[in-house]
């Protein structure tokens, strides 16, 4: 009977080992592909956003397809990335599950509404090939899409960083200061949300189109994910 009772303890405290390292072996695996996935989704970034800005006039359709094809490329890192630090501030910390379903859900939906934004914006150019027609700023879809780029983005946006920036502070899985680098560009995003009340044009800084509002804040959300993800793979190391 202990020679059983042995035998069974031996087994059972294999298994937990062999569960332990299985563990932490998928936790350095999902660390390293969020953390190139954001190094990744920053690359996209950084090609997409000249191709915004190189036409003074109607850009072409290839230049807009180009860009969506690569927005839609982003999409899929950025469901990488989010999936994955989600799983890891769950394993630093289980109390903190609600807080990491928040990111991840508000997450989600940006990448929804980007899909949906990326889809309208390539409609123009299937419905005007010749290249007459911006379609960032020109017809119904374009004006649908204000808000989307603008007001909605912002407040998804400010609930993820509000959310991942406690969830660092609390697990420490990074740098305290990249928390409070979250809460800063999370506020940062929240001042845009009454842009959809002074109009609609992109030169202006504050509006529900500018550039201040669907450019300049929308682009800090690429910065702290690069910064995360060099961390991440850092630490792993």
């Amino acid at each position: 009977m202990i020679g059983r009772r042995r035998a069974l303890s031996g087994v059972c405290n294999t298994q937990f080992r062999w569960h332990t390292q299985w563990g932490h072996g998928m936790d350095t695996t999902v660390r390293r592909v969020t953390g190139i996935s954001g190094l990744l989704i920053a690359v996209c970034v950084g090609i997409t956003i000249p191709l915004y800005f190189i036409y003074s006039g109607p850009p072409p359709a290839f230049n807009v397809l180009t860009r969506d094809l690569i927005n839609i490329v982003n999409c899929g890192l950025l469901l990488i990335f989010m999936t994955g630090f989600s799983h890891l501030l769950r394993r630093a910390d289980p109390a903190l599950d609600w807080i990491a379903s928040l990111a991840l859900s508000a997450g989600l939906l940006i990448l929804g509404l980007t899909l949906v934004a990326t889809s309208l914006e390539a409609g123009v150019v299937f419905g005007t090939p010749d290249g007459t027609v911006d379609p960032t700023i020109d017809g119904p879809l374009a004006h649908g899409n204000i808000l989307i780029h603008g007001s909605i983005k912002r407040m998804l946006t400010a609930v993820y960083l509000f959310a991942v920036g406690y969830a660092v502070l609390r697990t420490q899985i990074l740098p305290r200061w990249l928390g409070w680098a979250a809460y800063v560009i999370a506020a940062f995003n929240l001042f845009f949300l009454p842009s959809l009340y002074f109009g609609t044009d992109p030169s202006h800084f504050y509006s529900a189109h500018g550039w201040g509002n669907s450019a300049f804040a929308a682009s800090f959300i690429a910065y702290w994910i690069l910064a995360a993800s060099v961390l991440l793979l850092r630490r792993q190391e």
